[in-house]
């Protein structure tokens, strides 16, 4: 019995026929494979043997026959707060120091918006006996129910 052993061997052809133009058309492109000029041929001329590339791309709508209908809730809308003014910058150096600070307190809350009206009012004598204000300020005006609403409006820290 007699074994031929075969090695497959990958020749290298140095012939003027392999400078040439490459038939491209052998070898489908899909996903990211292809150059910028060969997408966009893709979109003035779409081929429909390619499949669609719809990776990482959300739709806004759906297909009813050859019609696309778009819903509005679902286009992405980016919120951007204006920053104009913004003294801070856009990043925190890892060299920052670590700020340790105590859990902030109603009475904290209190002493930081109501105290220095109440130490004015009374240093001035502006104070009924019951303790109340002569002239009061528009958070002293408050309602239970404006003050709700307040702070569930957009911008406010409860959220």
């Amino acid at each position: 019995m007699s074994f031929v052993n075969v090695i497959a061997k990958r020749g290298i052809s140095t012939t003027a026929i392999c400078y040439g133009k490459r038939n491209f058309k052998k070898f489908p492109l899909y996903g990211k494979r292809g150059s910028r000029i060969f997408k966009q041929q893709q979109h003035e001329n779409p081929d429909p043997e390619l499949p669609d590339n719809k990776r990482g791309v959300r739709e806004i709508g759906y297909k009813v026959g050859d019609k696309f209908v778009t819903i509005p809730e679902m286009v992405p809308e980016l919120i951007v707060p204006d920053l104009t003014g913004f003294k801070l910058k856009p990043y925190v150096s890892y060299r920052a120091p670590d700020v340790v600070q105590s859990e902030f307190t109603a009475e904290d809350l209190f002493n930081v918006v109501y105290a220095p009206k109440i130490m004015k009012d009374l240093k001035e004598g502006k104070l009924n006996e019951d303790g109340s204000s002569k002239e009061p300020s528009n958070e002293e005006k408050l309602t239970p129910e404006k003050a709700l609403i307040r702070a569930r409006q957009t911008g406010s820290d409860i959220f």
